[in-house]
């Protein structure tokens, strides 16, 4: 599903990815693990077609991410923080993100919100919202048209034991479903209960795959 080639990044002289060679199998769940800094999120957005690297090539299902499409397709995606117009609802965030490509319908969105654990009649504005309920309105985002990839930074982020616990269940149930997961933690639990492959970084390196 992602192939990752001889992949260098180096911003204002300072390389933050160093010859990343690696390959992502379709159908599994890939975890990415290392300290703040190691490169992890930056391997993320290149992926995702929002930086582009300094040399070297990234494949998306067949696709050469900055050559035969600036982003890749069919992909749901959770880096950082999610970004939400705070005050409006979470069901009316998703709306207007839906309503720019028109493949879901009202109620596939509510259906959505309610896997995470959201009320979709919840008239409540999103800057109200905590932490945990951010995540899971962004895991919502990322799921609800029902994409072949995810790539997810830190999805437990925020989330109680329960809700870390729901994630979990609901990640591997997408990978029942054929998905494929890529997803950066800090947390050894979730990668060791998740994770088919663990790719380690520091400081730019991919040190280890197992």
């Amino acid at each position: 599903m992602i192939e990752v080639n001889d992949v260098f990044l180096t911003i204002k002289n300072v390389s933050i990815l160093i010859n990343i060679n690696v390959s992502f199998e379709r159908g599994k769940i890939h975890g990415l693990i290392g300290r703040n800094g190691s490169g992890k999120t930056m391997l993320m957005k290149c992926i995702c077609g929002f930086v582009k690297p300094t040399k070297g090539t990234i494949t998306v299902d067949g696709k050469r991410i900055g050559k035969n499409c600036d982003f890749p397709e069919n992909t749901g995606i959770i880096i950082e923080t999610p970004g939400f117009i705070p005050y409006y609802s979470g069901y009316k965030n998703l709306k207007l993100l839906a309503d720019l490509r028109k493949k879901i319908t009202a109620d596939d969105i509510k259906n959505t919100m309610r896997t995470v654990g959201l009320d979709p009649e919840l008239k409540r504005h999103v800057r109200k919202y905590s932490l945990g309920m951010r995540q899971r309105l962004g895991l919502a985002q990322a799921i609800m048209e029902n994409p072949d990839l995810l790539i997810l930074d830190e999805p437990m982020n925020g989330l109680d034991k329960d809700g870390a616990a729901d994630m979990r269940k609901y990640l591997l149930e997408l990978k029942e479903q054929g998905k494929t997961i890529l997803i950066a933690s800090h947390s050894t639990e979730d990668i060791e209960m998740l994770c088919d492959t663990v790719c380690e970084m520091d400081k730019g390196v991919l040190t280890s795959i197992r």
